[in-house]
């Protein structure tokens, strides 16, 4: 799934949560200083930055399919090699990094065991490959409640549950059957403060991903019922919404 939105609207809507996954998903992949690393799928470069702080930028590439997201990995990680591409096909020779990583990105690839197996390849025998999505199956994730207030007015609405690598363990399937060895599965939490309820709405109302996108699809009076179905189910504001991401690693 390509994301053709704003880098800004990315970074209010999921970007605030997925950046405190960044350092986690670099220590689970064990990335340190004299390695070079590639960031599958991301985005405006949050975990492109902590990659940076790590290695340097110039140890660092970065791909991802949307353009927008691109320009704003580029501009945000002077130095930093970003190639618009898929995970599917990624630009790069043979065991090129110690270390691939892919952060909220499996889930939204078109075919995930060939994405993992092309992060393999590029990865050099015995460096890791890492990647983490969010616990949709479970309602689990930052969107867990947004898609339960849809489905309790729409009972159709295809929320992100039946994706790839959503529920436990099945990251780790993944894994396996792209070919990677020494598979290790683990969670990574995440915990935002939203001091308003419109903090937390507004972001949904910016078209970015599937949630967007469903939002996107409803009517104005449809819109209205699933805000204030949304605010019913919130605690008042200041509230925390807690989340976790479903993470894995392996060895290349």
């Amino acid at each position: 799934m390509s994301f053709d939105v704003a880098a800004d609207a990315y970074d209010r809507f999921i970007g605030r949560y997925s950046v405190q996954l960044s350092p986690q998903l670099a220590d689970l992949a064990a990335v340190r200083a004299g390695q070079r690393a590639l960031d599958v799928g991301c985005g405006p470069g949050a975990l492109t930055a902590e990659l940076v702080t790590r290695l340097g930028s110039t140890a660092v590439a970065a791909v991802d399919p949307s353009r927008s997201f691109v320009d704003a990995a580029r501009a945000r990680n002077p130095g930093v090699e970003v190639l618009q591409a898929s995970a599917e096909h990624l630009p790069f020779p043979d065991h090129a990094f110690d270390a691939a990583l892919a952060q909220l990105v499996v889930h939204f690839m078109s075919d995930p065991i060939a994405g993992l197996a092309e992060m393999r390849r590029v990865t050099r025998r015995e460096g890791v490959v890492a990647a983490c999505v969010w616990d949709h199956a479970s309602g689990q994730s930052p969107l867990g409640l947004f898609w339960k207030a849809a489905r309790q007015l729409d009972p159709g609405a295809d929320d992100e549950s039946h994706l790839a690598g959503v529920r436990e363990g099945h990251l780790a399937e993944l894994f396996e059957a792209a070919g990677l060895h020494g598979i290790e599965a683990t969670s990574l939490p995440v915990s935002l403060e939203h001091s308003t309820f419109e903090d937390w709405w507004e972001p949904f109302t910016r078209g970015v991903g599937p949630a967007g996108a469903y939002v996107a699809s409803l009517d104005a009076r449809g819109q209205a019922d699933l805000r204030e179905r949304c605010r019913s189910l919130l605690p008042a504001a200041p509230f925390v919404i807690t989340a976790r991401a479903w993470a894995a690693r392996g060895h290349a």
